[in-house]
């Protein structure tokens, strides 16, 4: 009988302790800290790493650098400048680290004094670079003497004096006019302003920068986040980079591998693939090159195949030609026997292992997993975790022989059929900086489900709850659709579309990972090309259809769809092919294809999708164009643009408000004169939040 009691009294207490958790908010979300890759130090001891503090009431990002013990314990903050530091690089002998910081006005190279034995930082950090052009993406040099950083400059000038005239000339101007004579003259949220991107090297003692890739081109060129697109070879003596060289740029997707000496001269091409070469990592050994490679130009969408380039032979080969799914990040072993990496499949993004040598490919772990690091001694593997319930933090696996973890159960990966499985293993977090607060709300896991789309194809949406869900309720529908295209939602997290916060005020949040989606196979990723308007569109009305009919709590009356980007281009050919919603959100969406094709800047995209440019192939423009569908518009929508995209410029999103408020349908419009393609600054999402939300609770919430 006491036992019985006992067990009541901790099923009350968990109770009540699962009933006092409250719904998450925006609050919330800006009071967490966001963390960033982490680097393991040359004696495996520790682990150094970012982590970005927001401040809601300055509309303020401050990142700051941490460190925890792999053996675990609890991270330390390291620095808690104003301006900020980034970005933490550790010299070879682990004593100092280098970063980024704005502490003296603009982007600079630093290094700082580190004990291993306390884990903390000593002396005054010292600034190692002084040019006029800034600094970023810092990297150390083997013997520790020197360091690498990209910079901007004006392709012209030979000296930072230079580049520091011609800056200061075109500040004091009153003409603010520029001339372009080439493509690219703007590129994602700002205007190029005839500059180039160039390696430097700086001794690290500090002294004299001097360009390792002088002349007109980018080096590396533009992405969004990833890894570096630059290594340094094992013994020091070479840097590899990534460089686009084709004529037009705009509408090509070329990259390609270089090498050139440290102490300058010519760079010598090592690709010659047509379409991209990127992000090179020399094996500790210094015998090969691994890098990212595509197979069709002018398709950024291809998927990324891991290759190996014999610095010898000048070779190269596919490790991973029987995998089909897109390689992310990876790092080398130790030995130089095998290579870790990265891979979206069905939401997640689980970590591989193969042997350069070939063979089978092992998968080792699942969920939301990048920034991978190795311990000197290849026994354990560091990295970034993160799931719809919570942001990113370190993370460990420890290894046994041969680099592989031994769990039970194995099997075959989905899109390989020659992979092995290492049944999932349980990976152990090292930073807990958002625990406190996360513990405080209550966060539902994302379900997983799958139904039958277009051409009879297996298609997989996600479905979220709200809080305190009570099943017997009917619930509200935020129908959320991804960008990209050739994106996908995953069981991660988002600062910018929260599914969490979405959900957190009372609704069922359904996302549907349609043609098109990253993570099934290139065919289901191809599946999208000039068919905008077509099979996802089908998977994504089935994909809704399914969620009304299998789950009786959503109220398929009260929906609203939200999408930004390709999403916010959907939810505008909803408008024109279904009045199923009571509310629409378009965010960034392309309105007319043709005035989208004159104001794009990355012309490869449009000319892939569209099979073509409006003047060789205008119907198919015109085909999947939403604006020629405005007379069936009627659903209230919500338009939101930034004055500073250029991936899909503002007018696009002036052309539907104009359209939606003529046709005399329920609309609003919200514009950001000083953000890009994404919201951004705290308080500018603050905005964003409240409108979108505001707006479905206008027409949907009763």
């Amino acid at each position: 009988m006491g036992r019985r009691i006992l067990v009541a009294i901790f099923l009350l207490s968990s109770f009540c302790v699962a009933q006092s958790k409250r719904p998450f908010t925006f609050e919330d979300m800006m009071a967490l800290q966001r963390v960033g890759e982490p680097q393991v130090s040359p004696d495996g001891r520790w682990a150094a790493f970012s982590a970005v503090k927001v401040d809601l009431k300055a509309n303020t990002r401050t990142p700051h650098l941490w460190v925890v013990p792999l053996v675990g314990g609890e991270a330390r903050q390291l620095t808690s400048g104003v301006a900020g530091e980034d970005r933490p690089r550790w010299s070879p002998d682990g004593k100092q680290l280098a970063y980024i910081s704005t502490q003296d006005g603009s982007s600079q190279v630093w290094v700082a004094d580190f004990d291993g034995n306390t884990g903390a930082l000593t002396g005054e950090p010292r600034r190692v670079t002084s040019i006029s052009t800034e600094a970023e993406g810092e990297l150390w040099s083997p013997d520790g003497q020197n360091i690498l950083f990209v910079s901007s400059v004006y392709p012209g000038c030979k000296d930072d004096p230079c580049n520091k005239s011609r800056a200061g000339e075109k500040a004091m101007s009153k003409v603010k006019a520029s001339v372009f004579t080439r493509l690219f003259y703007r590129h994602w949220a700002s205007y190029t302003g005839g500059k180039r991107s160039h390696l430097f090297m700086v001794p690290a003692a500090g002294g004299m920068a001097r360009d390792l890739t002088p002349g007109d081109h980018e080096v590396p060129p533009f992405q969004l986040g990833g890894s570096d697109l630059y290594a340094f070879s094992p013994d020091g003596k070479e840097v590899a980079f990534t460089s686009n060289i084709s004529e037009v740029e705009a509408t090509s997707t070329n990259n390609d591998l270089f090498v050139v000496p440290v102490t300058g001269g010519t760079p010598k091409k090592i690709t010659d693939n047509p379409a991209s070469d990127s992000t090179p990592r020399y094996s500790p050994d210094g015998k090969y090159i691994a890098y990212l490679a595509q197979v069709r130009p002018g398709y950024e969408s291809d998927r990324f195949r891991l290759m190996l380039y014999d610095r010898a032979t000048g070779q190269r080969r596919s490790l991973t030609e029987n995998l089909d799914r897109w390689v992310g990040g990876f790092v080398w072993a130790p030995d130089s026997s095998r290579i870790y990496f990265v891979a979206e499949d069905k939401g997640e993004q689980p970590i591989y292992l193969v042997s350069v040598k070939g063979g089978d490919i092992r998968q080792l772990d699942r969920h939301i997993n990048d920034d991978l690091t190795l311990t000197p001694n290849g026994g354990t593997l560091v990295f970034t975790r993160m799931s719809v319930r919570f942001p990113n933090e370190i993370y460990k696996l420890e290894l046994v022989k041969d680099g592989v973890l031994q769990c039970n159960g194995a099997g075959t990966s989905a899109g390989c059929a020659t992979c092995k499985i290492v049944a999932t293993c349980v990976a152990t977090p090292l930073s807990h900086l958002n625990d406190a607060l996360l513990s405080q709300v209550e966060m539902p896991p994302l379900q997983p489900f799958w139904f039958t789309g277009a051409e009879k194809s297996r298609v997989q949406g996600f479905l979220l709850k709200p809080p305190n869900f009570d099943a017997h309720k009917k619930y509200p529908v935020k129908f959320l659709i991804h960008g990209g295209p050739q994106g996908a939602w995953h069981d991660a997290w988002s600062y910018r579309w929260n599914p969490e916060l979405f959900a957190a005020d009372g609704y069922v949040v359904v996302m549907i990972n349609f043609h098109g989606s990253t993570g099934y196979g290139q065919k289901f990723i191809d599946a999208i090309n000039g068919d905008w308007g077509g099979r996802p569109y089908i998977d994504l009305m089935r994909g809704l259809d399914y969620v009304e009919r299998h789950y009786p709590f959503v109220d398929k009356d009260r929906e609203c769809a939200l999408g930004a980007s390709y999403g916010g281009y959907m939810v505008n050919w909803i408008l024109g092919h279904t009045t199923r919603f009571q509310c629409l959100v378009s965010h960034d969406g392309m309105f007319n294809t043709e005035s989208a094709y004159g104001t794009t800047e990355e012309l490869w995209f449009p000319e892939w999708e569209f099979k073509g440019t409006p003047w060789t192939n205008r119907a198919m423009y015109r085909r999947w164009s939403p604006h020629l569908f405005a007379a069936n518009f009627k659903t209230p929508t919500l338009v939101v643009h930034g004055q500073r995209d250029y991936r899909l410029d503002l007018s696009e999103g002036l052309q539907l408000f104009t359209t939606l408020q003529r046709l005399g349908v329920p609309s609003k419009m919200l514009y950001f004169p000083d953000e890009g393609h994404w919201v951004l600054k705290p308080q500018n999402s603050q905005l964003w939040y409240k409108t979108v939300n505001q707006w479905v609770d206008t027409w949907v919430k009763k």
